[in-house]
C-alpha cells in the first residue's frame, strides 16, 4: 500500500515537473525585432496561408467559380482565428487585416452564392491594392473584391513572415494590347 501511494505521489510530482518545464518552453517563442513572436506554428500557419493565398489565385484567374468558392471557404476560418488573437500570436495590425480580409472573402463567396445579390460597402484596407488584372468570366463582378482580399492576404503573410520576403502572387500575365 505504502508503495502505490509513493509512487502516486511521484508520479504527480513528475507531472507537475513537465507542465511547468513545457510552459517554460510555449513561453519561450522568439520575439522579433518589431515586437512579435515567432513560433513554428506561426510559420506553419504562414505556409498554410501562402498555399490557399495561391491556390485562390490560379483558380480565379482561370474562371473556375467552384474552386474559387471552395477555397474561400478554406480560407474564411483561417483568417477568423487570425483575427481573433487566440489561437495564434500576431501583431495586432495583423489580426485587423484578418478580420478585414475575412470580410471581403465572405462577402465574395456570399455574391458568387447568388449572383442576383448586392454588394455590401466594406471598410477600406489599410495597405495599397496591388495592380491586377480583372477576373475573368462569370468571377468578374467580384474582381475588386478578390483583388482587395488578395493584397490583405499578401498582408497578412508579411506580418506572419515577420520582415521574410513574401512570394509574389502567381498572377497569369496580362494579356497583351489588341492593336
Amino acid at each position: 500500500m505504502k508503495g502505490k501511494f509513493g509512487r502516486s505521489i511521484a508520479l504527480v510530482a513528475a507531472s507537475s515537473l513537465l507542465a511547468v518545464g513545457m510552459a517554460g518552453i510555449a513561453s519561450a517563442s522568439p520575439v522579433s525585432p518589431d515586437g512579435g513572436k515567432g513560433s513554428s506554428s506561426t510559420q506553419a500557419l504562414a505556409a498554410q496561408v501562402l498555399q490557399v493565398r495561391d491556390d485562390l489565385t490560379k483558380v480565379a484567374y482561370a474562371g473556375n467559380v467552384g474552386a474559387t468558392r471552395a477555397d474561400l471557404g478554406q480560407m474564411s476560418p483561417v483568417l477568423a482565428d487570425i483575427a481573433a488573437g487566440k489561437r495564434y500570436t500576431v501583431q495586432t495590425d495583423t489580426e485587423q487585416l484578418a478580420g478585414l480580409a475575412k470580410g471581403r472573402a465572405d462577402e465574395t463567396n456570399r455574391l458568387l452564392a447568388d449572383p442576383t445579390a448586392k454588394a455590401r460597402q466594406l471598410p477600406p484596407l489599410p495597405l495599397p491594392i496591388p495592380s491586377l488584372p480583372d477576373l475573368p468570366g462569370p468571377l468578374k463582378i467580384v474582381s475588386d473584391l478578390v483583388k482587395a482580399l488578395l493584397a490583405a492576404v499578401t498582408g497578412i503573410l508579411g506580418g506572419l513572415l515577420g520582415g521574410l520576403p513574401v512570394p509574389p502572387l502567381p498572377v497569369p500575365p496580362l494579356p497583351a494590347p489588341a492593336g
